[in-house]
């Protein structure tokens, strides 16, 4: 069992990693965000809700107490919230990070899938690797996550490591949150590196 904060939980990553961790682990997660009455459906002997923002300390610390995994699936000022999370982290002493980022944020993305989805091409990903230089400058146990398109499709997949091509377009939610369910139980899975995930 590992004590796991979701933050971003009302959203598809974040509520597709909470169910997929609720039917298949017997982890207790603590689920944040900023709008929690979209959470329905609570198990109230394996889940509690911590309302507030990333870049509240006051929130992120409340909700950082006894957790041992991080699982930050974000949108907005990612660079802003990667800097909070990394300094409330450090402050309470909780080293593994799992950060949600995009396919394309180092070029990876090879012609056969599309260069234009490189940040080459596609500048609104220079804040998800902004996002994802702030973590990789830490002291951090972190694995960046850089999935492609997610549906909800097959969800037979393939990772892929930094700098190596990326493996494919798309990629289904329940692979992303199985990805996350083994990264967050094996602290050397993914350790200090960033990993892409596409559909096999």
């Amino acid at each position: 069992m590992t004590n796991i904060l979701i933050i971003g939980a009302t959203g598809s990553i974040g509520q597709a990693t909470r169910n997929y961790l609720l039917q298949n682990t017997t982890d207790q997660l603590t689920l944040m965000a900023r709008h929690t009455q979209r959470l329905r459906s609570l198990d109230a002997t394996r889940e509690r809700v911590i309302e507030g923002s990333v870049t509240d300390p006051g929130a992120l610390q409340k909700a950082l107490q006894g957790q041992q995994v991080v699982f930050a699936a974000l949108s907005g000022d990612l660079p802003r919230m990667a800097q909070a999370l990394v300094a409330g982290m450090t402050e309470a002493g909780v080293e593994r990070l799992l950060f949600i980022s995009s396919m394309g944020i180092y070029n990876e993305i090879p012609a056969r899938i599309g260069t234009d989805g490189n940040l080459d091409h596609n500048p609104v990903l220079a804040p998800y690797r902004r996002a994802a230089d702030i973590i990789e400058a830490s002291d951090l146990n972190y694995t960046v996550i850089r999935p492609g398109w997610f549906d909800n499709g097959s969800t037979a997949y393939q990772v892929t490591h930094k700098g190596e091509p990326f493996g494919g377009h798309d990629v289904a939610r329940a692979s992303i949150a199985d990805l996350v369910m083994r990264l967050a139980h094996d602290p050397e899975l993914g350790s200090r590196d960033s990993l892409g995930i596409n559909r096999k």
